[in-house]
């Protein structure tokens, strides 16, 4: 018997799609080797217009900013009008804009503007997509939700990122509650726990930090993705409320110094 994607027959919605070399693409790659019926990628960037022609005809592009109520419900309704439904929901948009660097600051020199807009970007928008996407999936009584957090603020933290810290401590939290308020609809909610990663936003030295994990590298952005999908399918189906750790290991090692001096 001809082996069927994990994810055929299905309709997802992926955020923060537009870089190429990012988690949110090459989830997005993923879902389209697992078969996935529609896509919708979404980002801020226009340059998120560009994705169709490489994931193919079922794939539809659209812009949003969102951490804006109106404009997450827009995009979400146009989702639906395209594909009529979605049955997974992928939030990885977060951390920076398109086109922005990573604004660190040591928490005794943050201000509360960048304390509103770091938890805006990594946690409402989360909760606003999940919200609007929610309701159609209860309705339905099926849907898949994975939430992008991270290792940074759930398992660890790093200097100059308590924002970020808060932030995906807090899209952990809002993933286990979510998940008992809808588990009884048949959907799942879970997130995925990332550590260093070789994207085109992996910022200058966190190579070395992915060369001193136990595995000796950063993981590629499809080795993410490829978790992503498998929380996303029904292989995955008796699983909710969980953090899923991807770090080559870096969590549980006590020595984080080079190894060469150690292993």
């Amino acid at each position: 018997m001809e082996r069927r994607g994990r994810l055929a027959g299905k309709v997802a919605l992926i955020t923060g799609v537009a870089k190429q070399d990012g988690i949110g693409f090459a989830t997005a790659q993923v879902f389209v080797d697992e078969e996935v019926a529609g896509l919708a990628v979404v980002d801020i960037a226009d340059a998120v217009h560009a994705c169709p022609a490489r994931l193919g005809a079922h794939c539809t592009s659209h812009t949003a900013d969102l951490t804006s109520a109106a404009d997450v419900q827009r995009v979400v309704d146009e989702a639906l009008a395209a594909h009529g439904r979605i049955d997974v929901l992928v939030n990885n948009a977060g951390m920076v804009v398109f086109g922005q660097d990573e604004d660190f600051a040591a928490f005794q020199d943050l201000s509360e503007r960048q304390w509103d807009f770091g938890i805006a970007i990594n946690l409402k928008s989360q909760f606003l997509v999940t919200r609007a996407v929610v309701p159609q999936m209860i309705a339905r009584g099926y849907g898949r939700i994975v939430n992008v957090s991270s290792a940074t603020g759930p398992v660890v933290a790093n200097p100059q990122e308590s924002v970020y810290c808060a932030a995906k401590a807090g899209v952990l939290g809002m993933t286990r509650g979510l998940a008992l308020d809808v588990a009884g609809h048949g959907i799942t909610a879970n997130a995925v726990g990332p550590g260093w990663v070789a994207t085109g936003s992996q910022a200058e030295g966190e190579d070395v930090g992915g060369a001193n994990t136990p595995l000796k590298r950063s993981a590629r952005p499809d080795e993410i993705g490829r978790l992503i999908c498998f929380l996303a399918s029904d292989d995955a189906s008796y699983i909710t409320g969980q953090l899923v750790v991807i770090d080559g290991g870096n969590t549980i090692q006590e020595y984080k110094g080079p190894s060469e001096l150690y292993y």
